[in-house]
């Protein structure tokens, strides 16, 4: 694994949510609020204590869950499903068939795409209509968080609690809980569910420094090591 630098760390860490060490709370039962200047068609369905900004439109067909932010000027498209708990800033377009987990961040002015080979026309020169392309869709699972800027290339797998750095582009599938940057996005390290960058503790094994949770590298995949598994390999040992 590549080791971070101080500024990519310095990247990371100012493109990512603030901590969280503890389950996705309850939101309470509540009306949406939509602004007047937004946009819900007909056929989309707004959960229960989400919020719907200036200039925002969410598509017929469109899914947002209860407690869910979309801030200004957001677009969400028809068919589009977002989890409960997500924060979508200003100017992101979430094009359909995007599934977002809940709990996911999307930093101001992200793009997930839906269109592997775009054209405005047909090879004979007709314009393309919903018949002549398949969309295919961005997945980010629970507590993934996509930085400013960021394009997010359709079809493209983000899993949890992983991290992309803005200006990032993704154009293949990301582990749980990898930090990617760059264009092509590539890892070079891991985050915890604070979305700090980990530090390498041991051959494989990381720890958060925010939280002090331990993780380990298992088959290529971030494991978090909770208190019972603690508890386990201690009653393994006596």
């Amino acid at each position: 694994m590549t080791t971070l630098s101080d500024s990519q760390i310095q990247q990371a860490q100012a493109t990512v949510p603030g901590p969280r060490t503890e389950a996705l709370p309850d939101v309470p039962e509540a009306e949406a609020h939509v602004a007047p200047s937004a946009t819900v068609e007909d056929g989309a369905r707004v959960g229960a204590g989400a919020q719907v900004w200036d200039q925002s439109v969410v598509r017929s067909g469109a899914d947002v869950g209860a407690g869910t932010i979309l801030g200004r000027g957001v677009y969400i498209g028809p068919g589009a499903r977002l989890g409960e708990r997500c924060k979508v800033q200003n100017q992101a377009l979430v094009y359909e068939p995007a599934v977002l987990g809940d709990g996911v961040f999307i930093g101001p002015a992200v793009v997930l795409t839906n269109d592997t080979f775009p054209r405005a026309v047909t090879p004979d020169g007709r314009l393309k209509n919903a018949d002549d392309w398949v969309a295919v869709g961005v997945t980010i699972d629970e507590g993934a968080a996509v930085g400013a800027r960021a394009v997010c290339v359709a079809p493209v797998h983000i899993g949890k609690w992983a991290s992309v750095a803005a200006g990032a582009v993704v154009t293949r599938d990301v582990p749980d809980h990898a930090l990617v940057v760059g264009v092509p996005a590539r890892q070079v390290g891991w985050v915890g569910r604070a979305g700090v960058p980990l530090v390498e503790t041991a051959p494989d094994t990381y720890s958060c420094p925010r939280t002090g949770t331990t993780y380990v590298v298992t088959d290529g995949a971030l494991v978090e090591i909770t208190e019972h598994d603690n508890q386990n390999d201690n009653e393994g040992k006596n």
